[in-house]
């Protein structure tokens, strides 16, 4: 029988007094959201539909002017497309434009890096303290060795404290950072695309040009991506 509540608050307990020490509560704050969105997915619209709705815009630049699109903003799919949008309808500066975008970009990256590690780390943490049940285990195994019953308790925590230990790290806390990941690579993919997008209409790029700019910059990504991969 697996059930061994000692076992389990010292691994559970241990990884969530680690983790608590390693990180600040700026980025511990978040991750109930993360767990959030690993248990409910995000409903993100595809990259293909992003680049179509970014190319449609380009369009209706191209024949009415940039202010003309301040009417397609509120159906856009993505908050960081209707935000740099209504940024460039309200005639911000294309460099102050770029460097906000870029801003954000760089600070949500951040924010995802740090949920993922802070998973990662829970799953190093785990197995440790699971060894250390087993060493606690043994040692009073040890101690009791003329008394079989305390013997056999003393055995359950060791035994247990090691299953639940690697359970935990490989079952739980790293598939969520592998999870967070692969999000977070989504999320960053997405919104690296519209500032090129918003770049080429801010620079009054035709539909096909944007279009083929767009698309061969996320060849580009994914390309990267994969070799990043196999290395």
């Amino acid at each position: 029988f697996l059930l061994n509540w000692e076992a389990i608050v010292l691994i559970f307990g241990g990884t969530l007094g680690s983790v608590m020490i390693s990180y600040p509560w700026a980025a511990l704050r978040w991750v109930s959201t993360s767990l959030r969105i690993v248990v409910f997915p995000p409903k993100r619209p595809p990259i293909s539909e992003i680049i179509r709705v970014i190319v449609n815009l380009a369009d209706i630049a191209k024949k009415n002017g940039l202010e003309a699109i301040a009417g397609e903003i509120p159906k856009l799919p993505h908050p960081f497309l209707a935000d740099a949008c209504q940024m460039m309808v309200d005639g911000v500066d294309e460099h102050i434009l770029h460097e906000r975008m870029e801003h954000d970009i760089n600070t949500t990256r951040l924010r995802h890096q740090q949920q993922t590690n802070i998973f990662n780390s829970a799953g190093t943490f785990a197995p440790i303290f699971g060894l250390l049940g087993t060493l606690v285990g043994v040692v009073q195994v040890l101690r009791n060795i003329q008394n079989p019953q305390m013997m056999g308790s003393s055995m359950a925590i060791a035994m247990t404290a090691s299953f639940y230990g690697i359970f935990s790290a490989n079952f739980l806390f790293l598939p969520i950072a592998s999870k967070l990941g692969y999000y977070s690579d989504e999320d960053i993919l997405t919104r690296e695309i519209i500032a090129k997008g918003i770049a080429s209409l801010h620079a009054g790029d035709v539909p096909w040009l944007v279009s083929k700019k767009l698309e061969g910059y996320l060849s580009l990504a994914l390309r990267k991506k994969a070799k990043t991969g196999k290395n």
